[in-house]
């Protein structure tokens, strides 16, 4: 019999060593996240390689789907760097903790080493005039570390949020920042909100569990709003086309 009729044929799925593997295309179609995007993920480190049967075959574990989808959701939800996505993924494999856990430690770990001065942040081209508006507005506050006066943690995460749009394109005129002041007010009632749901729900019961489950609340809450508001503003952007 001849090697061409011996050959086993390619298909999308297949299992060796107990471990169930697909091709790409259908990867991309489990994750819900494009080819591209996956092959991007596996080049920079996030993925391992595949399991190659040919030069133009690859076979990719199912196991992998969970993470690729928290790969593209921290992505879009936390804007963390594909480096730092990485050191979540890393931490979490490696001390067993779950990945919203590794997210709020990394995050924390982060906010706390950085620290900028107004002067660097004035010449890194932060507007003069919209610094000084959001400290009167209290969404930045100054902190001093080794003598030095400067911002730290979320207030630096909130002045690149900004940045990042104006570079994108979204200027001065389309969104002032002077809107951030009721969008501050509205949040913050939504915090309020959800520490009286915690604070009367979930700690009572609590017990020796408090502090996993502050940080489980703190990520279903965050996963909440991001769904919540997408349906209102879809449904919203829809009833006034109508």
């Amino acid at each position: 019999m001849s090697q061409a009729q011996t050959k086993k044929p390619e298909t999308d799925e297949e299992t060796t060593d107990e471990v169930e593997r697909v091709k790409m295309s259908k990867l991309a179609r489990m994750s819900g996240v494009p080819a591209a995007t996956i092959k991007h993920y596996v080049k920079e480190g996030l993925l391992p390689e595949p399991q190659r049967t040919s030069r133009n075959m690859a076979y990719y574990p199912v196991s992998l789907v969970p993470r690729i989808r928290a790969i593209k959701e921290l992505q879009s939800t936390r804007y963390l760097p594909l480096k730092v996505i990485k050191e979540v993924l890393d931490e979490a494999a490696a001390t067993g903790i779950t990945l919203g856990q590794a997210v709020e430690a990394v995050l924390r770990r982060q906010a706390g080493d950085e620290f900028k001065t107004r002067e660097e942040l004035l010449e890194a081209g932060v507007p003069k005039g919209q610094l000084e508006a959001f400290e009167s507005f209290g969404l930045v506050e100054m902190v001093e570390r080794d003598g030095k006066q400067g911002f730290t943690g979320d207030d630096l995460s909130l002045l690149r949020v900004l940045g990042s749009a104006r570079r994108a394109g979204i200027t001065q005129e389309m969104l002032p920042y002077t809107i951030l002041q009721p969008y501050m007010k509205a949040v913050r009632d939504l915090a309020e909100l959800e520490l009286d749901l915690f604070e009367k729900g979930v700690a009572p019961h609590a017990g020796d569990e408090l502090q996993h489950l502050v940080l489980v609340a703190s990520e279903l809450s965050e996963r909440l709003v991001v769904v919540l508001r997408r349906k209102m503003l879809t449904s919203l952007a829809r009833q006034r086309r109508s």
